[in-house]
């Protein structure tokens, strides 16, 4: 079977990189749209060569490892890489005119972040997600969250978010043929909320929030620069080289899509840039409805991600004082529990309960009431690019593909 990547950003490169290595695939289609460089020994160049994570041959067989792409045709547009046959098409920009049908291409990731809108007609604006259907894809499937662009729209019945090993087995092949694989920050919290969720209970949490201390995207600026015409947050614009810059994510509305229990839920996501190539980094703040005479404590917490991690490819639980840098590559791992800095408080919370509007008090009867809570605060670490997401994303792809066949 051929595998289709439509685009080769950050995402789509190490895809190319994963599935190399990997050799599930018969064949790589890679569309780029555009001419690249002087020509295909340009575009060998940038895939054999990353800043953040060396070189390919030494990603695929350690210090020793030569160069691996070979048997270049300029005018075919192929080369293998690592024994692996690849074809890149450099003509067409819009998902709809991909030459997907051409080259026997039925399952599609796309990379770019340009069509996230499942939604919208194939035939409209510069394109859609679902033009990659309407060029013979059978599957596409999305390497970011779905957003819907237009208010009022409800998820059409054949898209389904999935974080592999979190709810992949929402996904129905009879029904489904767009498959968004969430976001590396849905991913690494979904894994978070999850152990805890299964052991705690849902009905105990009160509310959560987090902070995302993100490394730079390919989004962000390198100097200052206008903003575009009607833009309003002006952030965005600045430097990412010189800056800590607040902005948004969407981690919190793709979590209520894999854990529907999150609906219920009060949470608050938000996002921290910061000037690192890769390597990011969850705050997770819970607070749970809990007992005085044993409450929720450290270590209690900490057993709860040890045992899960012994038990989930997913999911690793550690000890070590780590910083950003040690967790880059890590594979597969959609979070990295950082035990040391898990830490619990509880405190018995007075409620007013003359203020709450589904409570009517008889006279006389007591207006106050003491709640025991624990807040909890969870620390994990995630490799946004290829360490945690690619790698996920690639299991979910070979899953999707499997019940293809």
């Amino acid at each position: 079977m051929k595998l289709g990547l439509n685009g080769m950003g950050r995402i789509g490169k190490l895809s190319l990189w994963h599935h190399a290595s990997r050799k599930h695939f018969s064949e790589l289609v890679i569309n780029v749209g555009r001419d690249i460089g002087q020509g295909l020994n340009d575009l060998a160049a940038s895939v054999e060569r990353d800043s953040s994570f060396g070189r390919l041959g030494t990603y695929l067989h350690g210090h020793k490892g030569g160069r691996v792409i070979e048997e270049l045709n300029e005018e075919a547009g192929t080369m293998v890489v690592n024994g692996v046959p690849v074809k890149f098409l450099r003509t067409a920009r819009n998902p709809k005119d991909i030459a997907w049908q051409e080259n026997g291409v039925k399952l599609v990731v796309d990379t770019t972040g340009a069509f996230t809108d499942p939604t919208a007609d194939a035939d409209g604006g510069w394109g859609a997600l679902r033009g990659h259907l309407q060029a013979g894809a059978e599957k596409v499937m999305l390497s970011a969250p779905f957003k819907i662009k237009s208010k009022g729209l409800d998820m059409p019945a054949d898209a389904v978010t999935t974080v592999m090993g979190i709810n992949d087995e929402d996904y129905d092949p009879s029904r489904h043929a767009l498959i968004s694989a969430a976001s590396c920050t849905t991913t690494c919290l979904s894994y978070m909320i999850k152990p805890l969720m299964e052991s705690i209970g849902a009905e105990h949490f009160l509310s959560a929030s987090m902070v995302t201390v993100h490394a730079a995207t390919g989004s962000q600026k390198v100097l200052d620069s206008l903003p575009k015409s009607g833009a309003t947050d002006l952030r965005k614009n600045r430097s990412i080289l010189n800056n800590i810059i607040l902005t948004t994510t969407g981690a919190a509305k793709a979590l209520v899509l894999v854990i529907p229990e999150m609906k219920s839920i009060g949470f608050i996501a938000e996002s921290v840039r910061i000037p690192t190539s890769t390597g990011s980094l969850i705050v997770l703040v819970l607070n749970v409805q809990d007992d005085l005479d044993s409450p929720l404590k450290r270590d209690q917490i900490n057993s709860i991600y040890s045992e899960y991690a012994a038990n989930s490819p997913y999911l690793e639980y550690t000890e070590e004082q780590n910083v950003s840098s040690d967790i880059v590559g890590v594979p597969a791992a959609a979070a990295v529990i950082e035990g040391t800095e898990t830490h619990t408080r509880t405190a018995s919370i007075s409620v007013n309960l003359n203020k709450l509007k589904s409570c009517s008090l008889n006279s006389g009867a007591e207006s106050m009431l003491n709640v025991p809570v624990t807040q909890a605060v969870i620390y994990a670490w995630y490799d946004n690019e290829l360490g945690s997401y690619t790698n996920m994303l690639g299991d979910l792809t070979i899953q999707v593909a499997d019940k293809m066949l």
